[in-house]
């Protein structure tokens, strides 16, 4: 899964970066597929965490659309999809952190693309203030140059402390975006970290 595009900007207190994966599997790509296959079927739906950033329980979620009381499938991804979330947190974080071993859990697919842009917007503007305002609308732009972003079904990773690369001490908050645009074969990955800056007492 080679990077197409990649960006990485400093802000203290606030460090984002966004990196563009092609999900067209070679060589050990498919080696690693064939092992994840051995689980399951890539085409088997699996259960994923509630979304994060709609406040909203499934149930609820589902009674909200209209739709039937049980869980809808915003709610499940395929393994394949699984698969390519998983591979794509290897190739970002390569070689301090391996996902090998992550489960469905840990993601979420987020049912709106509004909710999820209002809360990256949130989260940059608390950190860095008025210096995003000028940022967000080249930011936007140039992904949804590379993904279409209407078109894209969002996930976030969201692990316990012990796998959260972002969990060290000092991380106020982190928020970690997959949009995965099936036409395209492509996922654009968006990471960002706020950490707290050391008050130095003289």
């Amino acid at each position: 899964m080679p990077i197409l595009l990649a960006a990485c900007f400093m802000a203290l207190p606030a460090s984002f970066r966004i990196e563009s994966y092609s999900c067209k599997m070679a060589g050990d790509d498919k080696h690693m597929f064939k092992q994840f296959c051995q689980e399951g079927q890539p085409h088997v739906l699996e259960a994923l965490s509630p979304p994060q950033t709609s406040g909203l329980s499934p149930s609820r979620l589902s009674k909200s659309q209209g739709g039937e009381d049980e869980s809808p499938l915003s709610d499940k991804c395929s393994r394949k999809t699984l698969f390519y979330l998983i591979a794509t947190l290897n190739e970002s974080f390569r070689p301090d952190y391996d996902f090998s071993t992550a489960r469905s859990h840990e993601f979420s697919r987020e049912p709106s693309l509004r909710w999820v842009v209002n809360a990256v917007n949130c989260s940059l503007f608390s950190a860095v203030r008025e210096d995003f305002k000028a940022l967000k609308p080249q930011l936007w732009n140039a992904v949804d140059e590379e993904i279409c972003l209407a078109e894209c079904d969002i996930y976030s990773y969201n692990p316990d402390l012990d796998s959260d690369p972002f969990g060290e001490d000092g991380s106020l908050w982190s928020f970690n975006y997959f949009f995965y645009n099936k036409r395209l074969k492509r996922i654009v990955f968006f990471s960002c970290r706020s950490i707290r800056v050391p008050v130095i007492c003289m």
